[in-house]
């Protein structure tokens, strides 16, 4: 009898463990089959309509609208649901919509970059003058530099939009950039700032003489002041002078962007007398627009066309007073159209006279740049510093040059 009892509980527990096996199984089917199905819906986005394979993978309401704003971009249809064949044409149906859509279900990151492969592939540019358009873009550096390209064409009833969302990179940047760089430029004005006499040639000799007769050492024949007295300054005197030379070629977009509101935080510390200076074959001096406003100075900007450094180079030498106190900036990618002997005679000159110089191939946080190789090489053959430089290491560099450390340093480190 108890032999039977115990047979029949372990049948009943076989039973039970083989029905927890095939659930288990099930469950672990079930979870195979819905991570293959994830990784089959992401690779459908990838490959797009256009690919025979994954044709049949079924997308949820999320990522159809995904797949639909990818294919008004990269497929060869028009970005509607029925893929209905279209070429490269300068419009997409609804854009206000597809850039909502874009911005809801893509990272920041991956939503600049569709936006600029929307405007080359798709040739957007025009759409992009609309102010509905223009609200629904997401600004960053590639959308200000499209803007710039295309200033002389937006319609009147767009330019305060995009004015609005170049300010806003601008602010951007400016708050990413300026408290550093402040900090950069006060530290080392501060700790070159060794003596205790304010300024030499603001005593008040006759006043410091009567209010220190009575220290009159007869035996010495000296007189020793205790206190000194000064003339008030009616303006302030500059410490440094600082020099920007910015290529306005149109692969230097960014770096103009960047330098922009580089020049804009010079300008406004008293201790600097900032000069900003744009050239291709001519040159513009913008020091007064970009004081003001650096968004008035990037609408100034004009890009592209030839490039002659060694002559904006010349424009900038007639800037220098103090030389030993001055810090040139050239941001060019050094494709010369003018005379490369009279460039480099220019800095060496420049160097000689130590004026601290630094040669910006690019001021972005772009990859690579694309530059003469053989002029930066002739350039850092004497003595100057020459490369990329991110505008997160921008304080760092120029508090070094302030106070005269090497700048060599820089170049290989951002080399290697």
């Amino acid at each position: 009898m108890e032999f039977v009892i115990i047979w029949n509980f372990l049948a009943i527990f076989h039973k039970i463990y083989l029905s927890l096996r095939q659930i288990r199984f099930n469950m672990s089917t079930e979870l195979v089959t819905k991570e293959l199905e994830k990784k089959k819906s992401r690779w459908r986005l990838i490959l797009g309509r256009d690919s025979n394979v994954f044709s049949d993978v079924r997308l949820n309401d999320r990522q159809s609208i995904m797949d639909a704003a990818l294919a008004a971009v990269y497929d060869n249809t028009d970005g509607n649901q029925h893929g209905k064949q279209g070429g490269h044409d300068a419009s997409m149906p609804n854009l206000a919509k597809w850039l909502t859509d874009i911005r809801t279900f893509f990272p920041q990151d991956v939503v600049s970059v569709i936006q600029s492969d929307a405007i080359e592939r798709k040739g957007l540019t025009k759409l992009l003058l609309e102010p509905e358009t223009l609200k629904n873009v997401k600004p960053d550096i590639s959308m200000v530099a499209t803007l710039m390209a295309l200033k002389g064409q937006i319609p009147e009833k767009s330019k305060e939009t995009a004015r609005e969302l170049v300010n806003s990179v601008v602010d951007e940047i400016m708050k990413r950039m300026e408290n550093d760089l402040r900090k950069a430029v006060t530290g080392a004005l501060n700790k070159k700032a060794h003596s205790a006499v304010s300024n030499f040639s603001s005593i008040d000799w006759k006043r410091t003489i009567n209010r220190n007769l009575k220290n009159y050492d007869s035996d010495k024949k000296r007189l020793i002041p205790e206190k000194f007295s000064f003339f008030e300054r009616s303006k302030k005197q500059k410490d440094w002078t600082v020099i920007l030379d910015i290529d306005q070629s149109g692969s230097m977009c960014d770096s103009i962007i960047y330098s922009s509101v580089m020049g804009s935080i010079f300008a406004s510390m008293p201790a600097l007398d900032t000069h900003v200076v744009a050239f291709d074959t001519e040159i513009t001096d913008f020091s007064e627009l970009c004081r003001n406003d650096p968004v008035d100075m990037l609408f100034g900007i004009q890009l592209g066309g030839g490039t002659d450094i060694n002559k904006s180079v010349a424009y900038c030498q007639n800037l220098i007073e103090n030389p030993s106190k001055t810090m040139f900036i050239l941001i060019s990618d050094l494709y010369e159209g003018g005379v490369k002997r009279g460039l480099l005679r220019r800095l060496a000159e420049m160097y000689e006279n130590r004026v601290k110089i630094i040669v910006l191939l690019a001021l972005s946080d772009a990859g690579k740049p694309d530059y003469d190789v053989d002029l930066a090489k002739d350039i850092s053959k004497l003595g100057i510093a020459c490369f990329a430089c991110t505008p997160n290491r921008l304080p760092e560099l120029v508090e070094a040059a302030i106070k005269g450390l090497d700048l060599k340093k820089f170049e290989h480190t951002e080399k290697s």
